[in-house]
């Protein structure tokens, strides 16, 4: 393919967003990789949500610097995907395009460009993705790497039925402009997985453009939202929230059915195992507000199945047994909040 330089005078103007709060340990890494892009057209916010740290005065830093630079402070502090939600409200309105980069990440120098660049090849397209690299390794793999375009339904089913999640998070896209304004708030609701359910919507109606290239850098630490939605064991819910709002929409009804069961399955063995392990009082809740949210209730009878047949594999397993209970021990304490937080739900 032949190289697209997208020089000013005929590129689409591309709004780059950084929602950052206490970000200073990493923030000005974030922002020089973006300052380092090789496509040039762009201007870059960065909402500063009442950061106590140095973040404000790292970011003003850099805006004195370059003029293509401006940071807005929220007036009072919100949440994370209120946050982004902030970024989005603030893109130029002469912008084309979207791109996002969390205060923890980083681009590659030609990310942009080249993300550009698949997006203006392929009118259908309303957001390219790529592959981004972590702590976890290559991720966001599973397309087919001859093909660049995908349709947008084709993989809203594949990521329904299962198959390898290739959706990224929000520093490994970029998004249309014009999508953007188009849904206020672009990520719904308050909660994680906001961006997923952004990209599901967007690519009911729109085309998946893909670089296959790792573009970007994407922190795994303890500070993380991603990091703390793994240890409340997020994402089995957030899978089954996912098919209930878009799975009418592009299965049938038996794979619907199907891919239900397998999914709640799933995650009453989640919880199952989480009654054993005597998991604390943050866990319920967290699963009890998001239950309540994605309109479940908790199937206590699934639910005791689950923690008997856990009980059964740890009585077949005396090694591992013993290791449970050591474990248990340890979080002693915290067990009468777990008896009396599931009661609640």
């Amino acid at each position: 393919m032949e190289q697209w330089k997208g020089t000013n005078t005929h590129s689409p103007l591309v709004s780059v967003a950084t929602p950052v709060y206490n970000g200073e340990k990493y923030l000005a890494e974030c922002i020089e990789s973006v300052l380092a892009q090789t496509y040039s057209h762009w201007d870059y916010t960065i909402i500063n949500n009442r950061s106590t740290d140095r973040s404000l005065e790292i970011a003003e830093c850099y805006a004195k610097k370059d003029s293509r630079v401006r940071v807005i402070t929220n007036e009072s502090f919100v949440g994370p995907i209120e946050n982004y939600n902030n970024c989005f409200s603030q893109i130029s309105p002469q912008s084309k395009y979207c791109k996002v980069v969390s205060a923890d990440d980083w681009l590659y120098p030609d990310c942009i460009r080249q993300m550009v660049q698949a997006a203006e090849e392929n009118p259908r397209v309303g957001m390219v993705g790529s592959y981004a690299i972590s702590g976890l390794g290559v991720r966001w793999v599973g397309l087919l790497p001859t093909c660049s375009v995908f349709s947008g339904k084709e993989v809203c089913r594949s990521q329904l039925l299962g198959d390898p999640f290739v959706l990224g998070a929000t520093t490994s896209v970029l998004y249309s402009a014009d999508i953007i304004r188009s849904e206020v708030p672009f990520y719904p609701g308050l909660e994680a997985d906001g961006d997923t359910l952004a990209h599901y919507r967007t690519l009911l109606h729109h085309d998946l453009g893909f670089v296959h290239q790792i573009l970007c850098f994407e922190r795994i630490h303890d500070g993380a939202l991603s990091t703390r939605q793994r240890a409340l064991n997020a994402f089995p819910l957030d899978a089954i929230g996912y098919l209930l709002a878009y799975g009418h929409t592009v299965l049938s009804h038996e794979e619907f059915d199907n891919r239900y069961e397998e999914l709640l399955t799933n995650y009453y063995d989640v919880l199952g195992a989480a009654v054993v392990n005597c998991n604390g009082i943050e866990f319920w809740r967290y699963h009890s507000r998001r239950l309540s949210q994605i309109g479940l209730r908790l199937d206590r009878w699934r639910l005791a199945k689950a923690v008997a047949f856990k009980m059964i594999d740890l009585l077949l397993n005396p090694k591992r047994t013993c290791e449970k209970m050591l474990a248990r021990l340890q979080r002693k304490s915290h067990a009468p909040s777990v008896r009396e937080s599931i009661a609640k739900l």
